[in-house]
């Protein structure tokens, strides 16, 4: 039996190769827990639901360009996080409240995630670190080096001016580093 990350490698190249059979099975291993994930992101159902869609369109415009690094399920949440930016903007969305942004929901498709590792409490010190910031550094850490998030994506999803972004994770960073040494 393959393992789920063979499995993944080999419905994509069927992807890029215009299987739309190989794209279905895909998206029935990987929808559920991306659609939550950005469900928990927006706290809406449908722009989550949207989202999706628009995630496994763009892989399947997009499959080619996947160069086999890492995980599919990290390439697929790297479209899926940035589709949600522009539904986002499409409807004109009300900001996130940071404190969504820092609520720790685990991720079946890979429990040992970085998110876990940040917020799942058994990993000592970076979890202590993580805890110990205040909730907006913590959201604008987690947007950033979680999700991927420019800092402006993440100015628009948190409703702060970039700048403001930039200064919450430089001091973020400082912090952690504090702690962590």
């Amino acid at each position: 039996m393959m393992s789920t990350l063979t499995d993944d490698r080999a419905l994509l190249a069927r992807v890029a190769e215009g299987d739309r059979d190989a794209l279905e099975a895909l998206y029935r291993m990987h929808a559920g827990w991306l659609t939550a994930r950005l469900q928990s992101r927006c706290g809406d159902s449908d722009l989550a639901d949207i989202a999706t869609q628009d995630t496994f369109l763009a892989a399947w415009k997009s499959a080619k360009k996947f160069r086999g690094e890492g995980d599919v399920g990290a390439w697929l949440w790297g479209i899926g996080i940035r589709r949600l930016i522009d539904v986002l903007r499409k409807r004109h969305a009300t900001p996130i409240d940071p404190a969504r942004l820092v609520a720790h929901q685990g991720d079946p498709a890979d429990a040992a995630s970085l998110e876990d590792l940040a917020l799942g409490g058994t990993h000592g010190e970076l979890d202590a670190a993580m805890q110990a910031l205040p909730g907006d550094l913590r959201a604008v850490l987690i947007a950033t080096a979680i999700d991927g998030l420019t800092t402006k994506e993440a100015a628009h999803l948190l409703g702060v001016p970039q700048g403001t972004v930039k200064t919450r994770l430089m001091r973020a960073r400082k912090q952690m580093q504090e702690a962590l040494t």
